[in-house]
């Protein structure tokens, strides 16, 4: 099964949580100083929030799959459209372990397609990959020129846009 996403960032966690399990009918399922997150089972969807973005709203949207073959269909599907696809393999962040992938759609909206392995009790630890250091949990802002199918030099895809025109900072996190 596969469950929709939508991590939002808020100005007031605790006034955000009272609105949302209101509106949910029931409590997070995690509440951290700067997080809460609701697993909800219908419709399914992980609503997430938290306090470290730039500017409240919509930070990103995604797709969260229940096993790794989901996944894995998932990142060949970008592949084979010839999608842009920031791969940050396993990684942790928003108070979690995954294995993770990012595509930016031709607006510029980030999508995280991810399988959660585990939780942490931080919000995120030391970057252990390259891309994890730039990309937790949105790809890291591109300048306004590098937003279109480029390639570095490396032959790599430069990930496009950023999620619905929010400026996010590279230490900004999900």
């Amino acid at each position: 099964m596969k469950r929709f996403h939508v991590h939002l960032h808020v100005d007031n966690l605790t006034q955000s949580i009272g609105f949302y399990s209101k509106l949910f009918a029931t409590d997070p399922a995690r509440v951290e100083a700067d997080y809460a997150k609701w697993m909800l089972q219908d419709p399914p969807l992980n609503f997430a929030i938290s306090t470290r973005g730039v500017h409240a709203g919509i930070d990103h949207l995604g797709i969260q799959t229940d096993d790794p073959a989901e996944l894995a269909a998932m990142k060949a599907r970008a592949e084979a459209a010839d999608m842009s696809l920031l791969d940050e393999g396993e990684t942790t962040c928003c108070y979690a372990r995954s294995e993770k992938h990012w595509v930016t759609d031709p607006q510029g909206i980030a999508w995280e397609h991810f399988h959660t392995l585990g939780t942490i009790p931080v919000f995120r630890e030391a970057a252990h990959t390259p891309a994890a250091a730039t990309a937790c949990c949105t790809p890291a802002q591109q300048d306004k020129a590098e937003n279109t199918d480029q390639t570095q030099a490396s032959g790599q895809q430069v990930p496009r846009g950023k999620p619905l025109g929010i400026p996010i900072k590279s230490s900004s996190c999900c």
